[in-house]
């Protein structure tokens, strides 16, 4: 959502803020739905005074019988039936204007590059150095059946976009979540989250994927939404709640299934396991105040990255362009890791700076201590890492010419020890 009192004062620069979107101006349209509201609050605060000086004359004016003049209970009668009929026409004005208001996206920061889409986007830096195969590396899909990973007993189970992982992957994709909330938790100060993966309306439109992209999530049949990312009930978990700004930034992290229906994203990576419907991430999350959150949104990129570096696997960190950044954020680093596989780098995290976007969805405040004064917080959300694409990352980079997989040192702790993944090491069984 957007500062209303902001936008009557600078209504072109809102405009302006859109286009680099690539979205037409609305500033007008939005102002005159505000001048429509406020017009509307008025009469009814006018009537509401009108009606209670009525009412305090009624007590003062009866007759010698006890009753109040007749045209003076005419008059309260007609005004209640107007008031009514008024508070009617705010409540959907004012719905009118939240719905046009809750459509728009977040204003991109200053240093956001401009450019349509992907191709616009700006590298910041890489790490890692691009391992020399003496032979043909393979992508996961041909290495993964070999090893446990099976898509046609997942899509006889569910349909496309799902694996089922078995036996030493199984193991794999655990170790590699457990390596994340290791190093989120004990090394950067995250408190792990275990969160709810059903929720309301609600905490959907608190972190902005609602009502904008409904068509990409799952509904259940009781009305509750199946999380696209952790992301959302992470953030929600302050919602309306006014918060001690002393003691920000929380910072919030949690591993679990997370679930698209990629409507968006038809045709798109249809092989292997780079786009699926249901997938393991770990996601973080801190609330700041406005002014720590550019820096948290570097700090938190670096916790991101200290994952990668840890399993060795080489990536670059890319600034979105204004066409390719997503709805809420004001400013995103994608971390993109090197698959050899495919002889290219594939987003691994998206780690965005909302600002107050979701705050104010969310109407989330925070106060210093002996102020009656608040202020809306700031958020942010990245992933610490998707892990599924990390176990990608692992077996692409780490393959042998006989397609085993040698472990990287980092995770062999959490697979018992075990150095090496071997081909038909497990039974299909």
């Amino acid at each position: 959502m957007h500062d209303l009192k902001w936008l009557r004062e600078h209504g072109p620069e809102f405009d302006a803020a859109l286009a680099r979107r690539g979205l037409q101006p609305c500033a007008d349209e939005i102002l005159a739905l505000d001048r429509e509201w406020r017009s509307l609050e008025t009469r009814v605060q006018e009537d509401q005074a009108l009606r209670n000086r009525l009412s305090k004359e009624i007590g003062q004016r009866r007759g010698p019988d006890g009753k109040p003049p007749a045209d003076l209970l005419d008059q309260v009668a007609q005004l209640k039936d107007l008031l009514k009929l008024r508070e009617t026409k705010l409540e959907a004005a004012k719905l009118k204007l939240d719905t046009r208001l809750a459509e728009l996206p977040n204003i991109l920061a200053a240093d956001v590059p401009d450019g349509a889409d992907e191709s616009f986007n700006r590298e910041e830096r890489r790490w890692g150095s691009l391992r020399n195969f003496g032979f043909e590396p393979k992508p996961h899909d041909a290495l993964g059946p070999a090893l446990g990973m099976d898509f046609e007993r997942a899509a006889r189970l569910s349909g496309a976009r799902f694996v089922v992982l078995k036996g030493p992957l199984a193991r794999l994709e655990r170790a590699i979540g457990q390596l994340m909330l290791d190093i989120q938790t004990t090394e950067h100060g995250y408190t792990e989250a275990v969160v709810p993966l059903l929720v309301r309306d609600t905490a959907l439109f608190g972190t902005g994927q609602l009502p904008k992209f409904g068509e990409d999530l799952f509904r259940t049949t009781d009305d509750r939404w199946l999380i696209p990312t952790a992301e959302v009930p992470l953030t929600n978990l302050v919602g309306s709640e006014i918060l001690p700004e002393e003691e920000l930034p929380y910072r919030f992290t949690a591993l679990t299934p997370c679930f698209r229906s990629e409507a968006g994203a038809a045709g798109k990576d249809t092989r292997g396991m780079i786009r699926q419907h249901q997938f393991t991430k770990v996601e973080l999350v801190s609330v700041t105040t406005p002014e720590q959150s550019e820096a948290e949104h570097e700090r938190m990129t670096a916790c991101a990255e200290t994952v990668l570096r840890r399993l060795d696997l080489p990536y670059r960190v890319m600034t979105l362009a204004a066409g390719d950044t997503g709805f809420g954020a004001m400013k995103t680093y994608d971390i993109e890791v090197w698959l050899p596989g495919q002889g290219a780098y594939r987003e691994i995290s998206s780690c965005s700076n909302c600002g107050d976007f979701q705050a104010r969805r969310m109407n989330t405040r925070a106060r210093l201590k002996g102020e009656k004064q608040t202020r809306f917080v700031h958020t942010l959300n990245g992933s610490g890492l998707a892990v599924g694409r990390t176990l990608i990352a692992v077996l692409e980079t780490y393959q042998e010419a006989d397609g085993s997989i040698t472990l990287p040192l980092a995770l062999r702790p959490y697979m018992g020890g075990i150095e090496r993944i071997s081909a038909h090491a497990q039974s299909t069984g």
